[in-house]
């Protein structure tokens, strides 16, 4: 029996934790507002992960690490799994089997780490369903590191949201910014940022166009702005809120009560202790 909840009854950590606890094998879907991911586990151990916002195939991996271009992915067929694949290229001395584990490794890590940043939606607990046709990470990856890390990048992303609420501005440089640059190394994510700075595109563009989380992006800008490199945008005055019959402006969406936020955690405590 598949376990479903929302997201703000509860968080990503307290799900995994969960699923470390009680050793459970199955899949974690969770369907976001802006994104989905998924997470799959064997024994409380993560095997799996993908999320629509990264390509977690085995070709999307291979252009992710420089093993090929974009335009040779293209050329590879279609019809063999992830699994037949990497067997072929191991096969053919294209790809050694530690370099195989690594990067698929590096990318469950890296779709999880996103995990952390989803908190509006629903999520969904699949008991003993996992992907037979994709590559697992081998061997599976403890969730303790995993927690520890997601739980100090939301901190982390919580600080930087204050700082930096809204990410539909746009960003302009400050005065003679070529002057500053010389004096900042720069890595190769921040000069991706910098090249796509103009005023049409949004900090949020500029993420999505280099499949940058949220957090990725608030880092980067917020290290630019701190350096003085470059300034917010501010938006125009936002519309007023809807009116409602009478002229009263809609109210905002109730939370769901104490009691309702308890009760999924009681379920969820029951099923994962079955």
């Amino acid at each position: 029996m598949a376990l479903k909840g929302n997201l703000h009854d509860f968080s990503i950590t307290q799900l995994l934790n969960l699923i470390h606890l009680a050793r459970k094998t199955g899949t974690l879907a969770i369907d976001g507002k802006r994104s989905a991911a998924r997470a799959s586990f064997r024994e409380g151990k993560l095997v799996f992960a993908q999320t629509d916002t990264l390509d977690s195939r085995l070709v999307g991996m291979l252009v992710k690490v420089g093993k090929i271009t974009p335009d040779q992915g293209k050329k590879i067929p279609t019809n063999k799994t992830d699994r037949d694949l990497a067997n072929l290229l191991v096969q053919a001395g294209l790809l050694t089997k530690t370099e195989l584990d690594q990067m698929v490794r590096n990318n469950v890590k890296d779709v999880v780490d996103r995990m952390f940043a989803l908190t509006d939606g629903l999520f969904r607990f699949e008991p003993n369903v996992l992907p037979e046709d994709r590559l697992w990470a081998e061997p599976p990856i403890n969730l303790d590191g995993i927690i520890m890390e997601g739980t100090r990048r939301l901190k982390e992303s919580e600080r930087l949201q204050e700082e930096i609420p809204n990410l539909e501005v746009t960003l302009r440089f400050t005065d003679r910014p070529d002057a500053k640059l010389r004096n900042v190394n720069l890595s190769v994510d921040e000069w991706r940022v910098v090249s796509y700075i103009n005023p049409k595109n949004t900090i949020r563009q500029i993420a999505q166009a280099n499949s940058m989380s949220d957090l990725q992006i608030r880092k980067i800008v917020y290290a630019m702005l701190q350096a003085g490199l470059v300034e917010v945008v501010q938006p125009a005055a936002l519309p007023a809120p809807a009116a409602v019959p009478g002229g009263r402006a809609a109210p905002p969406k109730a939370f769901a009560s104490n009691e309702e936020k308890r009760s999924v955690v009681n379920k969820l405590i029951s099923f994962f202790n079955r």
